[in-house]
């Protein structure tokens, strides 16, 4: 389209779009702002311009070959995002660490019965009777990133999710995993989890497999016909342990830059987020022949998948596995890319926003989906630029590369950076962005109602705005993400409107709030999703089942770039410290319910109950100065914006220090979910009350510490 075409085009979306939001109810004033009729207008500007071709052009780009990270194609998708960086006016640059990654040499599982026939041999290679990307012989094999080496022959003890209450189970059955192979199955929490408990209890190595109950046919028509795994899909991923830390397996806390002498890294064979069992993951078609052959005690009711046969626990000797795992570890480069606004009047106040790249394969969902959505983002910011506009603050895009083997990207670049991230405004998060229509969020609470009012703004494909329908689908109860629940936490708190999730682990959020402090937020639209890091999850399957005309990745690419806009200009930093206050208090309250009901004593709430009812106070006065902007809002955002620094813990948590955050982190045995204030729930759980009264003191100090930043702000 000829650049006069293209003017016309954009006038013609921007009126359309004018009447649209109209019609939805276009917010006549927003929070944080002095005035918020000029920011409406840069608004109505950049809605005009995420286009839905382009995104589906830029999609079918980044996922023509299997990327993984560290190979050439993986370099190659950073070069073209650069491209699409530096055509829209930002300054770029690819940054490059050095990481301790894993590729598969050879993968190989065979199941034997009690007299030596052999029952399967594995892993099957990924197929179905029409997919056009399924034999790229660049396709890696199904393997586990951060899985050392093994060569084990063992008998199987089926355990189910592989969480802490169904390891207990198998102790109330009298059944050690001691020298056994875990076959568990995926759900219920991280994958690393499930080998990190397997590890603690001394077994030799895990298999973990997609059960049909969970994202197979007994969700529903099974890829290609419909969304779900097919037989031979496979689920990759990392089995790191991430609850320790992410990133760098060598380098926690300190960047891994290519020229970091190896005497600053640890040795990453013995480091402590690396696995020392082998563990790798198998189709459900490959685990059925292991499981049917399982003898032993039926299992419990709810371990039953949906296999065509009773399953039993096993663990007498019916079936023996010998996992051969041959891993190429080595210090291998990523890239990420760097994409810059400086910003006119609080240039070193930084927006930042971010998306990962690579793919276990082709990562068309996973995480490309987001990246098309990211580079539209960038494209309308871009027409922006050519208009004169310029941001207030910072905006810094980033495409993070090694998220998929540990949130390596994102955590270097953020450790690199973290003197400038100590005061930045917000990072905003995107990952899935698109496996379907329904909208969906995670966000500390000070931003939870800035999203709500970013989606009142955004037209939806299926009329009025994504607000509108996100309420909707809510109270009709339909699903969120099914496998990938990992990149959004459920909150724990309710009210009347639209329900926003606290922010856990399993993207790239993870090093700005949990290990920065700095506000952040996760944005993606779901769907029926079964291709979960396998070959399947690839262009051909998004065009079928995701979103055939690309709408929805416009409708995020907006999203996204208002997110931008919004925290780049307003005038006031839009935290909502009432609704921080009060989730702290109900998150107090549950965990005294806790203590009480799991008979944990000499744990004294009293102190940080006062603190918060402080923090909500001193809150409720702030909100109102903040709706009345000053003449200069300098102080005033530098305070607003130290709160969130002051929930950090220095000394971090207990037995895991690169978590700082006193409110939220991933769970030690959940690895996605986030535990709220995780010190105390996490002594709870393990009914020491010692431990419970010192985390007590030290979230008490953070809150009080937050309680003093916001009273002076009220002044």
């Amino acid at each position: 389209m000829n650049r006069r075409a293209l003017a016309s085009s954009l006038c013609l979306a921007t009126l359309a779009i004018s009447v649209s939001a109209q019609n939805s109810g276009s917010p006549q004033s927003v929070f944080g702002y002095r005035d918020f009729a000029p920011q409406a207008k840069i608004d109505q500007q950049f809605l005009a311009v995420p286009d839905a071709k382009l995104a589906g052009e830029e999609l079918k780009a980044l996922t023509a070959a299997p990327h993984i990270a560290g190979s050439k194609e993986d370099h190659d998708t950073a070069l073209y995002v650069a491209e699409k960086f530096k055509a829209a006016g930002l300054d770029t640059s690819i940054v490059t660490y050095r990481a301790w990654l894993n590729l598969p040499k050879e993968i190989k599982v065979t199941a034997t019965d009690a007299s030596g026939k052999v029952l399967m041999t594995g892993p099957t290679p990924e197929h179905v009777a029409s997919d056009p990307f399924q034999d790229d012989p660049r396709v890696t094999p199904g393997f586990n990133g951060s899985s050392p080496s093994g060569d084990v022959t063992a008998d199987v003890v089926y355990a189910n999710y592989g969480r802490p209450e169904d390891f207990k189970k198998l102790d109330d059955l009298g059944i050690s995993v001691k020298g056994k192979i875990v076959l568990t199955r995926y759900g219920g929490n991280f994958r690393g989890v499930k080998v990190y408990i397997a590890q603690e209890r001394g077994a030799a190595g895990v298999i973990i497999y997609s059960d049909p109950a969970d994202d197979g046919y007994f969700r529903g028509d099974k890829y290609p016909n419909g969304p779900y795994r097919p037989d031979t899909g496979i689920q990759r991923g990392a089995v790191q342990f991430l609850f320790k830390y992410p990133g760098d397996a060598s380098t926690p806390g300190t960047a891994s830059t290519p020229d970091l002498p190896e005497s600053k890294r640890l040795n990453p064979a013995t480091a402590p987020n690396m696995p020392q069992i082998p563990s790798t993951p198998l189709s459900y078609h490959d685990a059925a022949p292991i499981l049917e052959a399982l003898a032993g005690p039926a299992v419990p009711h709810d371990w039953q998948g949906a296999l065509p046969f009773a399953y039993h626990i096993g663990g007498s000797g019916s079936v023996k596995v010998h996992m051969l795992l041959k891993q190429d570890f080595a210090y291998r480069d990523i890239w990420d890319v760097i994409g810059k606004i400086p910003g006119t009047e609080w240039p070193n106040d930084w927006v930042v926003a971010g998306n990962h790249r690579d793919a276990w394969v082709y990562g068309a969902v996973d995480p490309n989906s987001g990246t098309a959505a990211m580079l539209e983002a960038v494209h309308g910011i871009g027409e922006l630029l050519k208009t004169g506009w310029k941001p207030k603050r910072t905006i810094v895009f980033g495409s993070w590369d090694a998220e998929e083997e540990g949130l390596i990207g994102s955590t270097e670049w953020a450790e690199d950076n973290a003197a400038a991230l100590a005061h930045a405004a917000a990072y905003f998060n995107t990952d899935v962005g698109v496996a379907g229509p329904n909208f969906d969020s995670a966000a500390v609470p000070s931003l939870k109602d800035f999203v709500r009012e970013v989606t009142k703004e955004v037209p939806s494909p299926k009329g009025g705005n994504v607000y509108d329908q996100w309420k909707k689908s809510q109270s009709e109860g339909e699903s969120r993400r099914h496998s990938t629940d990992e990149h959004m936490g459920k909150g724990a708190h309710q009210n009347n409107d639209v329900e926003i999730g606290d922010l856990g682990s399993g993207s790239d959020y993870t090093p700005f709030i949990q290990h920065l402090g700095v506000p952040s937020t996760d944005i993606g639209s779901s769907g029926p999703y079964g291709v979960y890091h396998s070959v399947f999850d690839n262009y051909n399957w998004f065009i079928k089942n995701a979103d055939p005309t690309f709408v929805y990745e416009q409708q995020q690419a907006r999203v996204f770039g208002i997110e931008v806009l919004h925290m780049a200009d307003t005038d006031v930093l839009p935290y909502d410290y009432v609704t921080y206050g009060k989730e702290i208090t109900e998150y107090l309250d549950a965990a005294k319910k806790k203590a009480d009901d799991a008979k944990v004593s000499g744990l004294d709430f009293a102190p940080a109950v006062a603190a918060a009812k402080r923090f909500t106070t001193a809150a409720e006065a702030v909100h109102k100065k903040q709706q009345n902007v000053p003449a200069n809002p300098t102080e005033l955002n530098t305070q607003l914006r130290q709160v969130e620094g002051d929930m950090l813990s220095s000394a971090g948590l207990p037995n895991r220090p690169w978590f700082k955050h006193t409110i939220y982190a991933p769970g030690e045995y959940t690895g996605y979910a986030a535990v709220v204030i995780p010190g105390v729930n996490e002594a709870i759980d393990a009914k020491d009350s010692s431990r419970g009264s010192a985390q007590l003191t030290a979230l008490t100090e953070a809150i009080n510490r937050a309680a003093s930043t916001l009273e002076a702000a009220a002044k």
